[in-house]
């Protein structure tokens, strides 16, 4: 699937990749909803026909991914209300081992996400998998989502890679577009990013069910 000698560098989504979807996915569709009527004076199923093409309008802009922006707009402590059901972050299958067999290769690792700092935070702390990345980059830092061509052009400004010598991960397939249009072309999707779910056909790029068809990771000789 990958020929690993061609590979000096691995780039990492976090939410779809690395953690199970269903937190997000519970939270955004079911969570914020629920608590969006009750605010709001709302039934659960009216507030989600509000919600849905709010939702819709912002796919794919760095505002979708903003807790901030999410907690003025509809009048709720975001950050918050994803720290009390913090219970459902969860590692997919087989990505710790992964990222261990990464480190142990030698070869960088990048943690690429377009996740907001505030829930960057807090599920690192609740999975502990920072302590493998060489770099963790959040696209608000940056000031574009990963969909953008501006987020890759500024990605080099901070990390020094070859783009035909590294690997990008991710379930989002507009994210792995972007990255394809840049110059990278080790490009793999994950099909199964919500435990809860079916996995996904993809057919675009190459894709997983899990870690384990990327393994092993042949060691780099010399380091």
């Amino acid at each position: 699937m990958i020929t690993w000698s061609d590979i000096d560098e691995v780039f990492l989504d976090m939410d779809g990749t690395l953690l199970d979807l269903n937190f997000d996915n519970h939270f955004w569709l079911e969570f914020v909803p629920q608590r969006y009527a009750e605010h709001h004076g709302l039934t659960p199923a009216e507030a989600k026909l509000v919600l849905q093409p709010r939702f819709k309008a912002m796919e794919g802009r760095l505002e979708w991914y903003c807790l901030d922006y999410w907690t003025e707009q509809l009048e709720l402590d975001i950050a918050g209300m994803k720290q009390e059901i913090a219970g459902l972050i969860g590692v997919l299958p087989h990505a710790t081992e992964f990222l261990q067999a990464v480190r142990d290769s030698g070869r960088r690792l990048v943690l690429v996400t377009n996740a907001h700092r505030k829930s960057l935070g807090l599920k690192l702390e609740k999975t502990s998998l920072g302590v493998y990345f060489d770099n963790i980059v959040s696209s608000h830092d940056l000031g574009a989502p990963k969909e953008a061509p501006e987020f890759w052009h500024a990605l080099a400004e901070v990390e020094a890679y070859d783009a035909g010598r590294t690997l990008m991960v991710d379930d989002s397939l507009p994210v792995l577009r972007a990255a394809r249009a840049h110059g990278l072309h080790h490009l793999v999707a994950v099909r199964k990013h919500d435990s809860t779910r079916p996995s996904r056909p993809i057919d675009e790029f190459t894709a997983i069910e899990d870690f384990r068809e990327l393994m092993p990771v042949q060691r780099v000789a010399g380091g």
